[in-house]
């Protein structure tokens, strides 16, 4: 079971090419919220978003995804992942909390009118589209 002090090296591996930042503010939320969660996706390529698309799971081929500027995180109750919407808002709390602690600005996808409960992204206005590791 992943712990929320632990984020596993399965959610370690998914950080590998996202923003320094934003890994940041998953880290900081990991060893401060008591809610278990892991990270499911984090940067992608055109074609698993070209993929998503054609699922209906996205409406852009324009991600923040493929430039490593955001992540998928699902929360976990008793060792299984849990689509609860309530959870959700419970992670994005923690998230921007997280990040307002560090000074990092971020955007959740459930503040959208297309509601993304999972997503976190840094903001366009303050991280520019190209990839600026």
């Amino acid at each position: 079971m992943v712990t929320a002090m632990n984020l596993g090296a399965k959610s370690l591996a998914r950080l590998k090419g996202v923003h320094p930042d934003l890994i940041a503010v998953v880290r900081e939320c990991a060893a401060t919220t008591p809610l278990d969660f892991i990270v499911t996706e984090g940067i992608r390529t055109l074609a698993r978003q070209k993929q998503l698309r054609a699922a209906g799971a996205t409406r852009t081929l324009n991600s923040r995804h493929l430039t490593g500027h955001a992540v998928d995180l699902a929360a976990v109750v008793d060792g299984e992942i849990r689509w609860d919407w309530p959870l959700y808002q419970r992670l994005a709390t923690a998230m921007k909390e997280a990040a307002g602690s560090l000074n990092i600005p971020i955007e959740w996808g459930g503040d959208w009118r297309f509601k993304d409960g999972p997503h976190f992204q840094l903001p366009w206005k303050s991280y520019p589209q190209e990839r600026d590791q």
